[in-house]
């Protein structure tokens, strides 16, 4: 089991951001004193579901959702994924309308591109 700490848990591969995400599940659970089959029973997904989860494996978002939702943890989302807002330039812009899609970056412009052309020759001069 991954030990909790200050540092960020969250930073690294997969397995060890899920591995922390179901250790701190798991710590949440046992803190309230809640067996796995009475969170399970609760948030409406089998045992070894929630288990798969708090052990960092692969499950299914909706399960996930469930889990929060049963420990009243899932307002906490909205700290992980704070609604998007325009600033007051893009609101001018974009006359009040939210952004549809997202755009590449322009290229830089070249240094040479903005440099004055040599002086224009015939190419008859040899």
């Amino acid at each position: 089991m991954v030990q909790l700490s200050n540092t960020n848990d969250f930073d690294g591969p997969d397995a060890v951001v899920l591995a922390s995400i179901g250790a701190r599940l798991a710590a949440v659970r046992l803190r309230r004193n809640i067996t796995q089959q009475e969170l399970a029973v609760e948030a409406g997904i089998s045992r070894s579901t929630l288990r798969r989860l708090e052990g960092g494996e692969s499950t299914q978002m909706t399960a996930f959702l469930r889990v929060l939702r049963a420990l009243d943890l899932l307002e906490s989302l909205g700290l992980l994924l704070p609604a998007a807002t325009a600033s007051p330039m893009q609101v001018l812009e974009n006359l009040g309308k939210p952004r549809q899609r997202a755009s590449a970056p322009r290229p830089a412009p070249d240094a040479e591109s903005n440099a004055e052309p040599d002086s224009w020759t015939w190419g008859d001069e040899a």
